[in-house]
């Protein structure tokens, strides 16, 4: 995939295909560590360890409505490209964390994307769903919870118009302060 953000709609569709109603999101990039990770976490129905240990297969999915899954084979290869690796954690019943790191710097890594579009995407879609996310960027921190969103807006529903609106803004100028108020050259 071209960009990072695509993996992470990806590995958030994962979460919500194994009946995660609580997904956090977080992206942390550590400039003294030289890391850019991307975390989802879930309270999904979790793995058991033969399908843990075969979920790098191309020809291993749970979907039905094919017969791939490339998701995670991609990213896995992705950040071995970039000096980095790719660290499932899961316990049926208990959720499942997955853990992409890369080297922040090297000249292969994928661009981050468009994150406020990607996390906008995310929050309106699955209106159900309680989504975390969290954006480090060293010192910097942003972050948005739907479960406060959604008790702030009462009756409103987070496809709202002008919540629309709202979140592409808020989303946005967040995601610039996080680099000093200035687009990042990732997005």
């Amino acid at each position: 995939m071209r960009e990072l953000a695509l993996h992470i709609l990806d590995l958030v569709q994962n979460s919500l295909e194994a009946g995660a109603n609580r997904v956090l999101l977080e992206i942390i990039e550590d400039s003294s560590a030289d890391t850019l990770t991307i975390r989802v976490s879930d309270n999904g129905r979790g793995m058991d360890a033969d399908t843990r240990r075969r979920v790098l297969d191309p020809f291993v999915t749970t979907r039905t409505t094919r017969r791939v899954g490339l998701g995670l084979p991609l990213i896995d290869m992705s950040t071995r490209q970039c000096g980095g690796y790719l660290k499932i954690d899961s316990e049926v019943g208990q959720g499942t964390t997955v853990e992409a790191v890369y080297r922040h710097s090297h000249l292969d890594r994928p661009p981050l994307g468009n994150l406020a579009a990607t996390v906008k995407t995310l929050v309106i879609a699955n209106p159900d769903t309680e989504l975390t996310y969290r954006h480090l960027v060293d010192n910097a921190v942003f972050s948005l919870a739907t479960g406060e969103l959604t008790e702030i807006l009462g009756d409103m529903p987070l496809s709202h118009p002008d919540v629309i609106v709202w979140l592409d803004e808020y989303i946005a100028a967040n995601e610039a302060n996080l680099y000093g108020g200035v687009q990042h050259e990732n997005s």
